[in-house]
């Protein structure tokens, strides 16, 4: 290659960087938490169930301000928690809340009678009308056992 060529191509280069970097970018937001499902005990058909420690709820969000394009919550169980027999009766719920705590949208997740040891829901994208969080809440045989929430932020 001639060092005019070279020149050129470095040129180009250098050209289709700058547009690169000069394009608007798509802004993307992410976040993870969990919680520990504490301890509890619950009957299903006169059978007290045990929920032992080693249990964490977790909720995930991606978007980028008020959308969210991705949305989901389930629990993983470790050591003594994994050796239990699952959560009976169980439900995930999605709640909405603007920045003064007043919630404006729940999604109400269907209850599932079979023992599950790791529930799980996956929630549709959506665009949130108003900042404020999105929390997670994970139900057994009608009690809210854990929540855990995200701040939806400009």
């Amino acid at each position: 290659m001639s060092v005019q060529h070279a020149s050129r191509f470095v040129t180009a280069l250098a050209a289709a960087g700058a547009l690169i970097l000069m394009a608007p970018q798509q802004a993307h937001a992410g976040a993870i938490g969990s919680t520990a499902v504490e301890t509890f005990e619950y009957s299903v058909g006169g059978v007290t169930m045990k929920v032992p420690t080693g249990c964490m709820f977790t909720h995930i969000i991606r978007g980028g301000g008020k959308k969210i394009t991705y949305q989901n919550a389930g629990v993983d169980c470790g050591f003594v928690g994994a050796l239990n027999s699952g959560f009976c009766n169980w439900r995930i719920d999605f709640r909405y809340a603007d920045t003064n705590n007043k919630t404006y949208r729940t999604s109400r997740g269907k209850t599932h009678p079979k023992c599950k040891i790791d529930p799980m829901r996956n929630n549709a994208p959506q665009t949130l009308p108003r900042y404020g969080k999105a929390c997670a809440h994970l139900y057994v045989n009608g009690v809210r056992r854990v929540t855990q929430c995200h701040h939806i932020t400009k």
